[in-house]
């Protein structure tokens, strides 16, 4: 007996396992030629980055810089103002939009009657279909001065109009309405697939001893989407610095550039516009290095907090 559990199971050759599952690879393949093609083969493209990168000349011909590039964007003026501005929109998304899928997923999933229920998520998911062309223009006329809908309403409750399209007090509050009216709904899919893999049992038994719906939810629906909610937090916080480019771009104008202009939108107007392509390209790889720093450090939190992370 001792001699036969002694004994190791012998793998197979990775060999046999491809060709036994060949068809499943295959599958995978268009995925794979999609990441390394559009994904990593242009990571390249950072090192214009140390450059002083001249189209002509090509990468292989221009000059190396190191961190000149680097130096000059934390020295320009209008640094903190960038940092500022996308710092307070993450933040924001953070406080007021991160969590409302989660609400909104709960309060659907307490829903009995399944054609209200499916009614009220087609409702929802629909604005995410609309591209952000779209959203601002639909924004635009609501809050317009002339013949706008929120204006004409203030006028007849005996207020005055006012300029909220180019007031740089709204921005803000204009750029998280138009995320939450448009992503909110799309964003509760994952949770409500969460929500349907819990155990109904756990919330019969619950209710036989005496636990009414609020208790059921804070000891048994939050903790078993617990996972599910720091895995996207964790992921959202990789996209902490990218606040939006069309959205906001969409939405910036010379009254409002002060509190709107995020690095998104600095990156395209140096390097589109200016043609500082490496230059654009050091503010670009400073804000994916944010990113990724906020990706390890809250993934190895979340580890330590008994959570799996996602790595």
């Amino acid at each position: 007996m001792g001699e036969q559990n002694s004994v190791k199971p012998t793998r197979k050759p990775i060999r046999k396992i491809i060709l036994r599952d060949r068809w499943l690879y295959f599958m995978l393949l268009p995925g794979i030629i999609y990441f390394l093609l559009f994904k990593y083969l242009p990571m390249w493209g950072v090192l214009i980055a140390f450059q002083n990168y001249q189209p002509f000349l090509g990468f292989w011909h221009s000059d190396w810089v190191g961190m000149k590039h680097f130096i000059r964007f934390f020295n320009e003026p209008t640094f903190w103002m960038l940092f500022r501005n996308t710092v307070i929109l993450a933040i924001y998304n953070l406080i007021f939009f991160f969590p409302l899928p989660i609400v909104i997923a709960l309060m659907l999933n307490e829903v009995r009657k399944n054609f209200l229920k499916r009614f009220v998520q087609t409702m929802i998911y629909i604005p995410h279909f609309f591209s952000w062309v779209v959203v601002v223009g639909i924004f635009y006329l609501l809050f317009t001065v002339e013949g706008g809908v929120v204006n004409e309403a203030i006028v007849r409750l005996g207020g005055e109009k006012a300029n909220f399209l180019i007031s740089a007090d709204w921005f803000r509050t204009l750029i998280m309405t138009e995320v939450i009216w448009k992503e909110t709904g799309w964003g509760t899919i994952i949770f409500l697939a969460a929500l349907a893999g819990v155990d109904p049992g756990l919330y019969e038994a619950a209710t036989i001893d005496g636990a009414g719906r609020w208790r059921q939810l804070w000891h048994i629906t939050l903790p078993a989407i617990r996972s599910t909610i720091v895995i996207l937090l964790i992921l959202r916080l990789g996209h902490f610095m990218g606040t939006g480019f069309e959205q906001i771009i969409l939405m910036l104008n010379a009254m409002n550039r002060e509190v709107g202009e995020v690095f998104d939108t600095y990156v395209y107007s140096v390097g589109i516009n200016q043609a500082q392509f490496s230059y654009s390209t050091a503010v670009g790889l400073f804000e994916s290095l944010v990113g990724l720093i906020l990706v390890l450090t809250t993934n190895a939190l979340a580890k330590k907090a008994g959570d799996e992370g996602i790595y």
